[in-house]
């Protein structure tokens, strides 16, 4: 049973690591720009978003082409949130190693 709490303790100190992790996570910040710096996005590594911003010239463009570049923008800052939170979660994650659990 000396395996339990070995597994136990090294289990409980990951669940640590993951709630640290997620507290920096929500502090890092992404500055997306699309469309030449028309469309800014805010994000933080947790995939939050924080703002967005438009100037105001853009907005005379044709409505498909805003929305298209507004959506852009948005889908670029939530692949970049993702991709930086699942390369760190690995990171943390990685240097556990579960018995049987591999």
């Amino acid at each position: 049973m000396a395996g339990v709490g070995k597994l136990l303790k090294q289990a409980q100190k990951m669940q640590r690591s993951i709630e640290s992790l997620q507290q920096q996570l929500e502090a890092k910040e992404f500055d997306i720009t699309a469309g030449g710096g028309a469309v800014k996005v805010k994000i933080n590594g947790g995939g939050k978003f924080l703002a967005l911003t438009l100037d105001p010239e853009f907005l005379k463009e044709d409505a498909k082409f805003v929305a298209d570049t507004v959506l852009t923008a948005i889908q670029d800052a939530a692949k970049q949130a993702k991709e930086h939170n699942d390369s760190e979660m690995q990171k943390v994650t990685s240097a556990f190693q579960m018995p049987g659990m591999m």
